[in-house]
């Protein structure tokens, strides 16, 4: 590649805004969607249906970054050959999805068995379909990032949110409102959704042109997405063990006329309670694909002083961004809460989002912290680090959970159990990059912001609930009285004000 063919700065900035933009819509779909399951296939199927998706996103998440990082790579890497490096990735990733289907299918009797939910053997074997399709329809989405196509990749992703909130609302409704099962239908309609987006995708890409085995050869193809297929599986793992592990517990202590419903149904108050819970993680995620597309190059071309202040800055700005969030949903969990689902999920739910929306905060830590591993080459010990917190998640919740009351308490004991897992496992990624990088996130920083969320955790225990327009008021109130915290505190000021006015001003030539 001569200079004048590599990736421009602006150009990276640009493709990384456009991808930045679709996460958002994203996660905007993604809470449309969740605030109206409930309404559309019952409480009790939500959380059935969340048992599913539990165990399905874990295995969709591993097949999508896998193979869209690994095509995007192969793709980057053939210069004049990208079509042909297409055709030569679907060759091994269409036989990879179906393993990705099969695999699925074969853990669908040990999920219903640990579970104790026969009910959702159908929906997962349904959702097999959807790792098939997704396993093919990735590689597309590789092709596209690695040929700089950031529009039409951004185009997809969004285009994919919008039709999977059609398919699991509408087609789950469609179900439920004839006395079928709204669960089965949800998952049907996700069937139809990927369908749909593989297709335009398809359309978009082709399937490549005629390659010659030796221009990615399976083998080495395979050892190198490897480490990837491991650490999102150990990542989405953390992501989704506590609430596998509490749905276990609650339909072991379920009693009552419908013990079934009585578990469905507080699964879905801690699904609930996941959905803002995961805000800071979701958005810092993205935002890391801003700031740190350069930080392999820095640490590749540049000097340790270089690394430090770029892993610095980002650490800082990424900090002062998750605690804002965090900031707003332990200030008035009840209210966050009934905005989406009402109030008796609210209700229900308040004190466990209290402590998990700090778990998942320090969670977010953790999944900045291993961004900055994984761009300083060692990927080997960020998926070491997941790992264990995995592990810590695990066991400290089949400690904790079976310990509390049926119902609220054992959501409560597993945030908690959550909480202490993700601290433990951020505080050795902190430890890490601070020895590789020389920098993370000035203390100083964490100082001033953990006190500025321990000071909306207290209120957040005090807040009566609040109606919808009155919630929406406070949230843009708790960021005000955030940024003042941070500016009175000295954290924040005409740096940080002249960043945010710079990036605000259009760009010209």
């Amino acid at each position: 590649m001569t200079p004048a063919d590599e990736p421009r700065p602006r150009s990276i900035l640009s493709g990384g805004l456009y991808v930045l933009a679709a996460k958002i819509f994203f996660m905007v779909t993604g809470l449309v969607q969740q605030a109206l399951l409930p309404l559309a296939i019952g409480e009790a199927g939500y959380g059935a249906l969340s048992r599913v998706m539990a165990v399905a996103n874990i295995l969709n998440n591993v097949a999508v970054s896998s193979s869209t990082q690994g095509v995007s790579r192969a793709t980057a890497a053939s210069q004049g050959k990208e079509r042909n490096a297409l055709r030569a990735a679907l060759r091994v990733h269409a036989p990879l999805a179906l393993g990705y289907g099969a695999f699925m299918c074969g853990l669908v009797p040990l999920v219903v068995a640990y579970q104790r939910a026969p009910h959702i053997r159908i929906p997962l074997l349904v959702m097999a379909m959807v790792l098939v399709i997704y396993g093919v329809y990735a590689p597309l989405i590789g092709y596209l990032n690695g040929t700089r196509s950031f529009a039409r990749q951004a185009a997809l992703d969004g285009t994919a949110a919008a039709l999977r909130t059609v398919g699991l609302v509408g087609v789950g409704w469609l179900f439920a409102s004839r006395g079928g099962s709204g669960v089965v239908g949800a998952t049907v309609g996700g069937v139809l959704a990927a369908s749909v987006v593989f297709g335009v995708a398809l359309r978009w890409t082709g399937t490549g042109a005629p390659a010659e085995a030796t221009l990615l050869p399976a083998g080495p193809y395979l050892a190198g997405i490897l480490p990837v297929i491991l650490a999102q599986a150990c990542t989405n793992g953390v992501m989704q063990a506590d609430i596998i592990l509490l749905g276990h517990y609650l339909s072991a202590s379920a009693t009552g006329a419908d013990p079934v419903k009585a578990a469905d149904e507080w699964v879905a108050v801690y699904r609930a309670c996941q959905l803002f819970a995961f805000l800071p993680y979701q958005l810092l995620f993205s935002v890391t694909q801003v700031l740190f597309p350069m930080l392999a190059k820095v640490h590749a071309e540049g000097t340790p002083a270089d690394v430090a202040r770029l892993v610095g800055k980002g650490a800082r700005l990424g900090a002062i961004m998750c605690g804002m969030l965090v900031a707003i949903v332990v200030a008035m969990p009840r209210s966050v809460l009934a905005f989406a689902y009402g109030a008796k999920i609210a209700a229900r739910g308040e004190d466990a989002l209290h402590h998990l929306a700090l778990a998942q905060g320090l969670f977010a830590m953790l999944g900045l912290a291993t961004t900055v591993l994984v761009s300083l080459r060692r990927e080997v010990w960020a998926m070491l680090v997941t790992a264990t917190t995995l592990v810590l998640v695990a066991s400290l919740g089949a400690t904790l959970v079976p310990t509390g009351a049926f119902g609220g308490e054992q959501l409560v004991f597993s945030a908690r159990a959550t909480g202490i897992a993700l601290a433990l496992g951020a505080a050795l990624a902190a430890t890490l990059v601070w020895r590789l990088a020389g920098a993370f996130i000035p203390w100083k920083t964490a100082l001033r912001v953990s006190a500025a969320v321990g000071l909306a955790w207290l209120a957040g225990g005090r807040a009566p609930p609040m109606g919808r327009p009155l919630t929406v008021c406070a949230a843009i109130a708790c960021v005000a009285g955030y940024v003042l915290f941070l500016a009175v505190t000295g954290e924040i000021g005409r740096a940080e004000i002249g960043m945010v006015r710079a990036l605000a001003k259009p760009k010209t030539g």
